[in-house]
């Protein structure tokens, strides 16, 4: 499970902004990771194949990456593109497929090799076609399921669908939400699952992220707001979601897509943690780690939310902004 959102300039009056929350297994550890341009030679092992490496230097990437595997869940890189991803479920099904690639490995595929939207989305194309899509997307079971994604840049923005290789793409006119189902009309019509439970555990949350979207002018705050609500369902299946044992917001991003991009990063529950702001290639410094912010409650709201008001003010550095997170983290002791 997942949602992410984009609304362009004319919704926001400035900047592009795109948000996206991950919902993974409770307990499955995310870690923050700047990852500078490198070289590759001969061929790159991702989650669970080797892909051709890439003939150009990657581009510098900030991206949130559940611990056991190559790929990540949302990142923007230092082009100012973002990309996240959601689970979706068609009428193919993606149980018996050979291991290839993983819908995080495609969002971390085009983030390294793309410095535009239209680019990322050609990469990760590409990339579906030539290796194909399958393999588990959770660490120690056997869940795989395929992906959509939306892609972004400071000016345009994607919508991608897939089902094994079969893919349709959308181009973002003014905003656009997407969550765990098909949403391009004709891809939707042919793919989807007859049997998903969209009506229940899904179309609540695209809809409430469509919501948040018409409220324009978009900011920043809106949509921090919105990755931490809650009363979407009844039993846990929100924006930030906590079902027991099952599935839980493990981390989070609001990104201001620029030339210097600004990503506004959360690790753990967004209604119990805090969003630190990452000038996208500046030195991140010690972050803490995931399990300390996991180990947040609702009782620590009120001093998250002073740090995190001064955050939002002063904007400081990755590397002082993650030594006020771990200073309050130790006086809350967690």
């Amino acid at each position: 499970m997942c949602d992410c959102l984009v609304a362009l300039p004319p919704a926001t009056g400035t900047l592009t902004l795109f948000a996206k929350s991950s919902d993974r297994p409770p307990a499955e550890p995310q870690d923050l990771e700047w990852h500078p341009p490198r070289r590759d030679q001969g061929l790159l092992r991702v989650t669970h194949v080797a892909v051709d490496a890439h003939r150009e230097p990657t581009l510098g990437v900030l991206v949130s990456r559940p611990r056991w595997c190559w790929g990540v869940e949302h990142g923007v890189n230092e082009a100012g593109v973002a990309i996240g991803n959601e689970a979706i479920y068609t009428t193919l099904d993606p149980r018996g497929f050979p291991p290839a690639l993983t819908g995080m490995d495609l969002v971390r595929l085009g983030l390294e090799r793309a410095a535009s939207a239209r680019e990322a989305v050609t990469v990760m194309v590409d990339k579906l076609e030539r290796y194909g899509q399958g393999g588990t997307g959770h660490d120690g079971a056997d869940r795989p399921y395929w992906s959509s994604f939306l892609v972004a840049d400071p000016h345009d923005a994607w919508v991608l669908e897939t089902s094994g290789t079969t893919w349709a793409a959308e181009e973002v006119t003014r905003v656009r939400a997407i969550s765990n189902r098909t949403t391009i009309p004709a891809f939707d019509a042919a793919h989807r699952h007859p049997r998903q439970p969209v009506a229940e555990l899904v179309d609540p949350r695209w809809e409430a992220s469509k919501a948040v979207l018409a409220a324009e002018p978009v900011t920043v705050a809106s949509l921090q707001a919105h990755q931490r609500s809650h009363g979407q369902s009844a039993a846990g299946w929100d924006v930030c979601m906590h079902v027991p044992g099952v599935e839980a917001t493990t981390a989070s991003m609001v990104a201001e897509l620029a030339d210097a991009p600004v990503a506004w990063c959360l690790l753990g529950s967004p209604c119990r943690s805090l969003y630190l702001p990452v000038r996208v290639g500046e030195p991140l410094g010690p972050l803490p780690a995931w399990e300390r912010f996991a180990a947040l409650g609702p009782q620590h709201r009120d001093d998250l939310d002073r740090l995190e008001r001064w955050l939002a003010d002063e904007r400081p550095p990755a590397v002082m902004a993650a030594a006020a997170a771990r200073s309050l983290l130790d006086r809350l002791g967690c």
